[in-house]
């Protein structure tokens, strides 16, 4: 049997990077898709190539938006097991120099919608003894230059997974993983706040213990690890996978 089979989960940020990658292995493995991003074009693709999926256009910003990819996995499957939350922007610049909209987008972008998406879905999770997973960073930890909206919206994310993981116990589990260098277009938008960004991400490859940079898959298998039943015994947890780069 499949590890999600007869599943309903909402992946947001599903159109591009790790989150797309973490919504082809969660078809593959049998789930039912909510699938959320901006981007139409991309998004009639993937339900095109995904079974049992639908997307939902939006900015996970708005609080109307997440109610509305709730009651879609509701009125098309039934139910909900699973929100993975995977929406996320850099805000790139320094606390001087950095916009009050574009600090203010970036915490809406990558905490804020993490609290109104779980708001909508956790009576419904409560139902299924579901799972909450986000999609969080090694940012949440370490800093880089030109990241402060980037990295305290990571560590609020960490934060606030675990005070849900406290408050929604036993009926929910709630878990973080946090990535490091992975070969998405985010890591490449990420190394133009340094001066050579093919040097940057070069050096990010070099300070991994295992020397190379990670791939989406890579992410997805751990989503999958931590949203299955395999997981059944872990909650309140932030897993890093960073090939080992905190380590050095």
């Amino acid at each position: 049997m499949k590890k999600l089979e007869n599943k309903v989960c909402i992946v947001t940020g599903a159109t591009s990077g790790m989150g797309k990658a973490i919504a082809e292995l969660f078809s593959l493995e049998g789930a039912k898709l909510v699938l959320s991003g901006r981007n139409e074009e991309q998004g009639s693709l993937l339900v095109e190539e995904l079974p049992n999926s639908v997307f939902v256009p939006g900015d996970v910003t708005e609080s109307a938006y997440n109610e509305t990819l709730v009651a879609t996995a509701i009125k098309e499957f039934g139910k909900l097991d699973i929100i993975c939350l995977n929406a996320g922007i850099l805000g790139l610049g320094n606390v001087v120099d950095l916009s009050d909209s574009l600090w203010n987008n970036t915490i809406a972008t990558n905490l804020t919608s993490i609290y109104f998406l779980s708001k909508f879905a956790i009576p419904h999770l409560q139902k299924q003894n579901g799972t909450i997973l986000i999609n969080a960073s090694i940012a949440a930890y370490k800093s880089f230059p030109n990241h402060p909206a980037y990295c305290a919206s990571k560590a609020g994310a960490v934060a606030l997974m675990k005070q849900m993981a406290v408050e929604y116990a036993p009926n929910i589990r709630v878990n973080a993983i946090c990535p490091g260098p992975v070969d998405t277009p985010l890591l490449w938008d990420s190394a133009e706040a340094f001066d050579n960004p093919k040097e940057a991400v070069a050096s990010a490859e070099g300070a991994t213990l295992l020397k190379r940079l990670g791939q989406p898959i890579d992410i997805a298998k751990l989503a999958l690890f931590l949203v299955s039943d395999d997981s059944s015994w872990i909650t309140g947890t932030a897993m890093t996978i960073d090939g080992g780069i905190l380590n050095t």
